[in-house]
């Protein structure tokens, strides 16, 4: 692995960012993985503003970068983000919060092409990697997970899954991105989900085989949730979702979800004892668990023709937000599975965060929207465009800032001085 030199003195390092009051209120100013601090989408604070105007939503600074689908992660000094270099390596930079400047930068060989119908959007990195406080894991698209010390990007440990399972390169690549709980990182890779030793990289168990190739290599990140009394991991495989126990590895239940090609891309939301998702071309569904004599029993409490794609909703007062196939936003209430509105397009694909009753969108052609969450009607507050490129990775905010991944590029705004209503 080639690493650059730290661009400024090791000084540097422990210095922090303050954590900047919105409005008068703290809030967490780090977004330590895929959909923030809780995974959820949802942030903790007073309402943003109710504009995105320039003077409420200004640009901090903007760095080009190589192509990327993986979405920033943020800690109190830096910025984490990954690259895709000539078709042939990929990168990782850690920059500075405040400024943008290069800290460090850590490369390796190991770029892929995935196929033909899917490689008009790119063969770019494509999971979103995953810091805890101390080491940053990032998922290569070669099904290698490397585990790099975030204060000056020397990598400590790496994993090859196709060396050490013998399983077949993944078609898409390495998409799912990983978790970390406690002492260890769980991930879907190897044809398989794995759990791991985040401080040595030892694999420590490996459960639902799916045999691979282009019904392999699951897209969906893992999630962890307390689903009929027992806290446990909720992944959704190409064709599954079932709930994994975290010590042993035992498989507590599981259901098959009606798919397209193994095409089951969002991310599970927990909701009560029941677990949320939806399938490209299918249905929406809420499965519902329960537990008896240590058995656990799992039925399909709803269903909808709602048609889910890659957009995970986020969830606010019993109500998902969910981006679909077909372009458009919907809200579906969980508890009855009832569709309240549906939008007109608003982009291929959306990521979403929310606050209170706010939810930011930014879809795949560079526009973000601020949303009123209204279960009754679509109530759009604001919308401009952030960017003219792509933007396919996740949005991050926090601290005050705005974090927009572009296609070749980094954009950071701030609004952490705006008065908010």
């Amino acid at each position: 692995m080639l690493r650059t030199p730290p661009f400024f003195c090791a000084v540097f390092l422990v210095l922090t960012v303050p954590c900047v009051p919105i409005f008068g209120q703290e809030v967490i100013d780090t977004w330590p993985q895929w959909r923030g601090p809780s995974r959820d989408g949802i942030i903790q604070g007073s309402n943003w503003p109710s504009s995105l105007s320039d003077d409420v939503l200004n640009r901090d600074w903007q760095v080009k970068l190589p192509p990327s689908y993986s979405g920033p992660i943020i800690s109190k000094d830096a910025v984490f983000v990954t690259g895709t270099i000539n078709e042939k390596s990929e990168v990782v930079y850690a920059l500075d919060r405040n400024t943008g400047q290069q800290i460090w930068r850590a490369e390796w060989t190991g770029a892929m092409s995935v196929p033909f119908f899917a490689a008009s959007n790119g063969s770019w990195i494509r999971s979103t990697p995953a810091f805890d406080g101390n080491r940053l894991f990032v998922a290569g698209m070669r099904d290698v997970l490397v585990s790099l010390n975030a204060s000056t990007g020397d990598e400590e440990w790496r994993v090859d899954f196709v060396q050490q399972f013998n399983s077949p390169l993944p078609a898409f690549g390495f998409v799912s991105s990983p978790l970390v709980d406690g002492d260890s990182i769980y991930v879907q890779a190897g044809s398989s989900f794995v759990k791991l030793n985040k401080k040595s990289g030892e694999i420590i168990w490996r459960v639902l085989e799916d045999g691979g190739g282009m019904m392999g290599s699951a897209f969906s990140s893992p999630v962890v949730a307390t689903l009929s009394g027992k806290r446990q991991l909720v992944v959704q495989t190409r064709l599954k979702l079932a709930g994994v126990d975290p010590d042993s590895g035992n498989v507590l239940w599981a259901q098959n979800v009606p798919n397209f090609r193994g095409m089951n891309i969002l991310t599970p939301v927990p909701f009560g004892d029941g677990v949320f998702t939806s399938s490209y071309r299918n249905k929406s569904w809420l499965f519902m668990t329960s537990k008896s004599d240590e058995q656990y029993n799992v039925v399909e409490a709803w269903n909808n023709n709602a048609q889910g794609y890659m957009s995970t909703p986020v969830v606010i007062e019993g109500h998902a937000y969910l981006h679909l196939q077909n372009e458009r936003i919907t809200c579906i209430d969980l508890r009855t599975g009832d569709r309240s509105w549906t939008s007109q397009p608003l982009g291929k694909y959306c990521s979403m965060v929310a606050q209170k009753d706010r939810i930011l969108a930014l879809d795949s052609g560079g526009q973000l929207t601020l949303i009123r969450a209204n279960p009754e009607k679509l109530e759009i507050l604001d919308s401009r465009n952030v960017s003219d490129q792509e933007t396919w990775a996740h949005l991050a905010v926090c601290g005050g800032q705005v974090f927009i991944r572009e296609l070749t590029g980094l954009s950071v705004f701030d609004w952490r001085k705006t008065q908010g209503n």
